[in-house]
C-alpha cells in the first residue's frame, strides 16, 4: 500500500484498510508522528527500519508533506530539497501512512491520539517566529522573515502576505542563514529567479520591486555571525550586486581567528578578505553593480519608526561587546543611538515552538521555547516523545535533525522492546473520530 495522502473525504477508505490490516494479525505497535518535516520523517524512518511490526502514521496540518524542506528552503537552493527523495521512499513503505489536513488540538487532541497509538511523537518543529517586543513592530511592512519565506515558497497561510516592495531600501534584522536568504531573494536578478520554483505571484511582485539596497543588522560583531560560508559566498558573488563591508569592523580579525575552529576561521577570513583585500576580479565583478547589500554590527533595534501609516526606519541602540572569550562576547547596550531609514523591515531573529496552542498539558519551557524532555521523552508523560526543533529548539541544519530523529526513534523502539509502552487497540479509532468530526 502506497503512502496515503488523506483529506477527510478519504477517511472511510483508510478506516476500512486499517481494520482489514489488523484483523487476524493481533495487536502491533502503532506510532503517531505529528509533523511531516525532516524530524518527523527521520523519526519514522528509524522506527520502520528498527521493528518490522511497527506501523507509523504521520499527521500534518497541511495537505502535503515535507515541512520546511518544501516551504522553508530558498527556491534557488534546489539541491537542499533532494532529501525529499529519501522522505518519499519512507512514505511509500507499506507500514507508513500520511494523514494531511489535520490540525492537532483542533481536529483531534494529543490525549485522544494516545488512546489509540502505542507512542505519540511531537515533531512539528517551530512554527512561530520570535518577536522583538519594541514599539512599532506591528506597523505595515514590518514582516517576519519566516512569513516572507513562506510567501515566496507558496505556504498557503502566507500566500496573501502584504509585501510592499515600492521602496529602495530593505532592512533585515538578523545575521543568520535565513537573513541572507531573504536578502538574496530581494536582490537576485529576475531572470535567475524565474528559473527556480519560486511562486508566480511573488516573482511578479519582485519583478516590480524598487529595492536596490539591503542592510543586514545584528546585535554583535563579525565573530558572532550565525550564517555559514556557503551563503556568504553566494552573496559576495551575487550578479549585479556589491557588498558593503566597513573596514573598521574587520581590521585585526585575521590575527584573532588563528586558533578558532576551522569553519569559523574560514568564514571570518572571507569577511576580512572581502572587506580589506578584495581581488582584482572581485573589483571587476562589482564595478557594474546596480544593487548592494551591507553588513552592520553591534546594533539592537529599539523602535520601528513610521511615517504616516508605514515603516520609515528603525532606531537602534549601539552596543559594546563584553567578555574575554571573543567568540561568545555579549552585547551590552550603550547610550548611543542610530536611525537607519528603510521602507521594509524583515525580522529574522529565530523561530519558536507553539506547544501551548497544540495542547496546554504538554510541559513547555517558555524561556527556551521547547518541550520539556529527557533525551526525547516528554517529561511526566509516558508514551509521549518529541524530536527535532520541538524538543531541541530551532537551531542547526538538517543533518542535526536527522541525528536527533534517529536517536528518538531508537529510544521508542527500546521502550517498546522493554514493554514500557502499552500496545493500544488500533489507529482505526483515531480515523473514526476524524471521520465523525
Amino acid at each position: 500500500m502506497l503512502c496515503q495522502h488523506l483529506c477527510f473525504r478519504h477517511l472511510r477508505h483508510v478506516l476500512r484498510v486499517a481494520i482489514r490490516q489488523q484483523s487476524g494479525t493481533g495487536l502491533k505497535p502503532q506510532v503517531c508522528v505529528i509533523g511531516s518535516g525532516p524530524a518527523g520523517f527521520y523519526t519514522a524512518q528509524q522506527l520502520l527500519k528498527g521493528n518490522p511490526d511497527v506501523h507509523v502514521d504521520i499527521y500534518e496540518k497541511l495537505p502535503v508533506p515535507f515541512g520546511l524542506v518544501r516551504y522553508g528552503v530558498a527556491p534557488d537552493h534546489p539541491e537542499v530539497k533532494n532529501v525529499i527523495n529519501t522522505f518519499t521512499q519512507t512514505a511509500n513503505k507499506e507500514r507508513c501512512s500520511f494523514i494531511g489536513n489535520v490540525t492537532i488540538g483542533k481536529d483531534i487532541s494529543i490525549a485522544e491520539l494516545q488512546k489509540y497509538y502505542t507512542a505519540v511523537v511531537l515533531s512539528y518543529g517551530a512554527a512561530d517566529d520570535r518577536r522583538l517586543g519594541i514599539p512599532g513592530e506591528d506597523a505595515p511592512n514590518v514582516l517576519s522573515a519566516r512569513n516572507f519565506v513562506g510567501w515566496y515558497n507558496g505556504l498557503p497561510e502566507d500566500s496573501n502576505l502584504s509585501v510592499d516592495l515600492d521602496t529602495d531600501t530593505a532592512l533585515v534584522l538578523g545575521h543568520g542563514n535565513v537573513a541572507l536568504d531573504v536578502a538574496r531573494i530581494l536582490l537576485t536578478p529576475i531572470d535567475i529567479l524565474a528559473k527556480t520554483d519560486i511562486t508566480e505571484y511573488s516573482l511578479e511582485r519582485l519583478r516590480k520591486s524598487r529595492i536596490k539596497r539591503v542592510i543586514l543588522a545584528g546585535r554583535r560583531g563579525p565573530l558572532q555571525v550565525a550564517f555559514t560560508i556557503k551563503e556568504l559566498r553566494e552573496m559576495i558573488k551575487l550578479p549585479g550586486t556589491r557588498p558593503v563591508l566597513h573596514n573598521n569592523d574587520y581590521t585585526g580579525l585575521d590575527d584573532v581567528v588563528k586558533d578558532v575552529p576551522r569553519p569559523r576561521k574560514r568564514l571570518t577570513e572571507l569577511l576580512h578578505k572581502t572587506a580589506l583585500n578584495p581581488s582584482a576580479s572581485d573589483h571587476k565583478f562589482w564595478e557594474s553593480a546596480t544593487k548592494e547589500w551591507e553588513l552592520r554590527f553591534r546594533l539592537s533595534p529599539l523602535e520601528i519608526l513610521t511615517n504616516s501609516s508605514t515603516v520609515s526606519g528603525v532606531r537602534f541602540g549601539v552596543n559594546r561587546l563584553e567578555g574575554t572569550d571573543l567568540m561568545t562576547q555579549r552585547a551590552v547596550l550603550s547610550e548611543e543611538r542610530e536611525d537607519i531609514s528603510c521602507g521594509l523591515v524583515l525580522r529574522s531573529i529565530g523561530y519558536r515552538s507553539r506547544s501551548r496552542q497544540i495542547d496546554p498539558e504538554i510541559p513547555f519551557d517558555e524561556t527556551q521555547g521547547v518541550i520539556k524532555n529527557d533525551q526525547g521523552r516528554v517529561k511526566g508523560k509516558t508514551g509521549l516523545y518529541c524530536s527535532g526543533w520541538a524538543g531541541r529548539g530551532p537551531v542547526g541544519v538538517i543533518l542535526g535533525t536527522m541525528t536527533d530523529g534517529f536517536e528518538v526513534g531508537k529510544l521508542i523502539l527500546k521502550d517498546i522492546e522493554e514493554s514500557k509502552l502499552h500496545i493500544q487497540a488500533g489507529r482505526d479509532g483515531a480515523f473514526q473520530l476524524l471521520q465523525d468530526r
